[in-house]
């Protein structure tokens, strides 16, 4: 039988196993916003997953908790690099969250080799945040990136009590590379993509099977009370899968074999120094953070070297999935000119 509850590696967390994703909850109003917060923690959910990155998501949150006496795990994340930034990034997070302590702090999006050894660097990230462990800011230091090769890095070097990692029957070789290696490390899994960031359409068997892997806790993204009663219903009942649910897999997995970026960055480095991941997958960003998502600087700026692919095939030679990339990114650069925003 597969427990619905989990210990999160050596930080010995014990929460449920279905988590409270916190992007959502940014492309709806305030006020829907703090009652779907409130209404996930008291209906049992006791782990929110949310970021600095994620505009108005921790404030909505904080203001959330302050009317319940519940106590759910807190996990939020930085994109900060040195110990400076993600020093001046827990602040902000404990003022927008309203908490004395953040339960797990993570180092947010480590896509490559120099940004890991930036943060891990004796005045990266990690070193902010193992002090603000060690003044009782944070309980706990975890990382979170799309790359395997990098997560498969950070637990060889033992640094991190927990990792987040996508995991989804579109993509599913953690289950090989990084999922036993955490566990026989002791390192809490937090799964992120489930329905692969909104492609997935079919909540039920994408959940069943990410759940049907134990020891292992899978965070899912949602704005309103109809969609918690929707994954907490999945959640209670059976996680076996059904000859329906198997039939659905198959079929979103042909239908998306060779339009759907598995976010492994094989592909990489790009001549025009495409970020080829976020353009590829630009249209599920859009549905899970709303339009605010598209303003930030920082993606901004991705877009227009986007613009400057010289179709050239070198990351055609490369990705393993065979993927016409320069097709995609063509196709999304266009996509992305048409919105109004």
């Amino acid at each position: 039988m597969i427990m619905k509850r989990v210990i999160l590696g050596k930080t010995s967390i014990e929460v449920e196993r279905l988590g409270f994703g916190g992007i959502p909850i940014q492309r709806v109003s305030e006020e829907e916003a703090v009652d779907t917060v409130l209404y996930a923690v008291e209906k049992g959910m006791d782990f929110i997953d949310t970021s600095r990155m994620y505009t108005t998501s921790e404030t909505r949150i904080g203001k959330a908790l302050v009317q319940t006496a519940k106590k759910p795990v807190i996990a939020t994340k930085s994109f900060g690099r040195t110990a400076d930034d993600i020093r001046r990034d827990v602040e902000i997070s404990l003022r927008e969250l309203q908490r004395d302590v953040i339960d797990i702090y993570q180092c947010h999006s480590i896509s490559t080799i120099a940004d890991y050894e930036k943060i891990t660097a004796k005045d990266g990230a990690y070193a902010g945040l193992v002090k603000a462990r060690e003044e009782g800011l944070i309980r706990h230091i975890g990382i979170t990136s799309h790359s395997l090769d990098i997560l498969s890095k950070a637990l060889d070097d033992d640094l991190f009590e927990t990792i987040m990692v996508c995991f989804s029957f579109l993509e599913p070789a953690a289950i090989e590379k990084v999922i036993p290696k955490a566990l026989a490390k002791n390192v809490g899994i937090l799964v992120m993509k489930a329905l692969s960031g909104g492609v997935i359409e079919e909540p039920e068997p994408a959940l069943k099977w990410a759940m049907g892997y134990p020891n292992t806790l899978v965070l899912a993204g949602v704005e309103s009370r109809e969609l918690i009663d929707q994954n907490w219903s999945i959640f209670q009942g059976s996680w076996e899968l059904t000859e329906s649910d198997r039939k659905t897999i198959a079929a979103i997995s042909r239908e998306y074999d060779k339009k759907f970026c598995r976010r492994c960055d094989y592909c990489l480095p790009c001549p025009s120094d495409i970020a080829i991941q976020f353009v590829l997958g630009a249209k599920t960003f859009l549905k899970r953070m709303g339009p605010g998502g598209m303003k930030v600087p920082i993606f901004t700026s991705l877009w227009e070297k986007a613009e400057n692919c010289k179709e050239c095939g070198e990351c055609v030679k490369r990705c393993p999935y065979g993927l016409p990339i320069p097709e995609l990114i063509k196709a999304n650069v266009e996509w992305r000119k048409g919105l109004d925003i």
